[in-house]
């Protein structure tokens, strides 16, 4: 075997390097580097085409980093693919708020009791605590004497009413033929106009105690039928208004209407508005409108998902002297009852309201090179823009410059755009 000298076997090593290195111009560009230093491989050009592909490709969907600084080039189906939402830019509301306690408590408007309205005993109470109930409908009966009398002297004064206008028209008629003197006639008018007059008394009666006359005679004559199945002295309780029973104070046999017995036998709720109570201090109640709209959620920690919204319908023109704040109130529609009176809430009211040309939500800026971009949609992919922010609320920025009404936006999962971002430009460092 014949050995080389030293200077032609390097010679002949470099010769193999360039070759190689000619050969796979695709190995990978630290590699490349490494051969360039041992003299094995010519370094690499800048500008001569040959970008050194990534030695780990990305797992799943693939995203093709634009050569261009800020573009992240992205066809559709993998723009649904990392969910990342889209949307136009427009005008819209900033909304500034104040945080404030409050207290969940029925509307005064929409609770009500039921009295006895006379002395009796209670003989049927028709509804249970919790019972949906409606207006005008009967929900107790009870045994009264006071009743019986009132209805006795009416159904009274009624027959006598009848009694004299048969009279009073005989003796008009006997006038007429002459059969009879004009005091019998004087006399049998008069005493039909008294009747008359005692039965619009007895009527105001009933009225008084919200029984209808014409109810009284009907179960008069019903009463002529079935002796044994009086209803001269049972009264009626109904409902005054819709809602259900949330307060049961009496049971059957219970003694009410005096003096000392129970005044009420139940209490009924429309609980599908709330109101919360709010105490504003003097410093922030300046800046409170009745009117304004109020975001509330639970005071308990856990449960910050839940929100409603209601609006100021009441505020306090005095202070309470002790906590040096105003009374405020807010009307909570509530149609599924989930709120509850007791409840302890936080109230987020809206205290100024101003109106923007461009309102973005707070998700879709994200920070680089510590300036604020936002990723504009164009036809290959996302465009990183740089913009300027103004005025902000708890959920959208305003922007004053960078950015104009119409133009697609990516709203949701922002973060993953910046992330490609970040390896796009980490490439084009190696």
């Amino acid at each position: 075997m014949r050995i080389l000298p030293s200077a032609a076997l390097a010679g002949a090593l470099l010769a193999a390097g360039i070759a190689l290195g000619a050969a796979v111009p695709t190995l990978p560009a630290r590699l490349r580097q490494a051969l360039s230093v041992a003299g094995l491989a010519p370094a690499p050009a800048a500008g001569d085409g040959h970008a050194a592909p990534d030695d780990h490709p990305h797992d799943g969907p693939a995203h093709e980093a634009g050569q261009a600084e800020g573009v992240i080039r992205m066809r559709p189906d993998q723009v649904a693919g990392q969910d990342i939402v889209t949307a136009p830019v427009g005008g819209g509301t900033l909304a500034r708020h104040l945080l404030v306690p409050g207290t969940i408590t029925p509307d005064t408007d929409r609770i009500a009791r039921v009295p006895a309205r006379v002395v009796g005993t209670v003989a049927e109470m028709r509804k249970r605590l919790g019972d949906a109930v409606r207006t005008d409908e009967i929900v107790a009966i009870l045994d009264s004497r006071e009743v019986a009398d009132v209805k006795s002297e009416y159904l009274t004064a009624q027959v006598q009413a009848e009694l004299q206008r048969i009279n009073y028209e005989r003796q008009q008629k006997l006038l007429a033929s002459r059969s009879a003197s004009e005091a019998a006639f004087e006399t049998a008018r008069a005493a039909f106009l008294e009747t008359q007059l005692r039965v619009d008394l007895a009527r105001q009666k009933l009225s008084a105690l919200g029984l209808d006359a014409a109810e009284v005679a009907a179960a008069q004559k019903r009463d002529e039928a079935t002796p044994n199945q009086s209803t001269l002295r049972r009264y009626p309780l109904r409902a005054p208004l819709s809602g259900r029973i949330v307060e049961r104070r009496v049971d059957v046999g219970t003694a009410v209407g005096k003096e000392g017995d129970p005044a009420d036998l139940y209490t009924v709720a429309d609980l599908s508005t709330v109101w919360i109570e709010l105490s504003v201090p003097t410093l922030d109640l300046a800046q409170v409108r009745e009117g304004a709209r109020v975001t509330v959620t639970p005071g308990r920690a856990g449960e910050a998902e839940r929100r409603a919204e209601g609006r100021v319908i009441f505020v306090s023109p005095f202070l309470n002297a002790d906590t040096r704040s105003a009374r405020v109130v807010v009307a909570l529609p509530n149609a599924d009852l989930a709120w509850r009176p007791g409840t302890f809430v936080t109230a987020e009211v809206a205290i100024a309201e101003d109106v923007v040309p461009v309102r973005i939500p707070k998700a879709a800026v994200q920070t680089l090179a510590g300036r604020s971009v936002v990723f504009v949609r164009t036809a290959e992919g996302f465009a990183a823009r740089p913009v300027t922010l103004g005025r902000s609320d708890d959920e959208a920025h305003e922007v004053t410059a960078g950015l104009e009404p119409g133009a697609e936006i990516a709203i949701g999962n922002t973060f993953l755009l910046k992330a490609e971002l970040g390896k796009a430009e980490a490439g084009h460092d190696d």
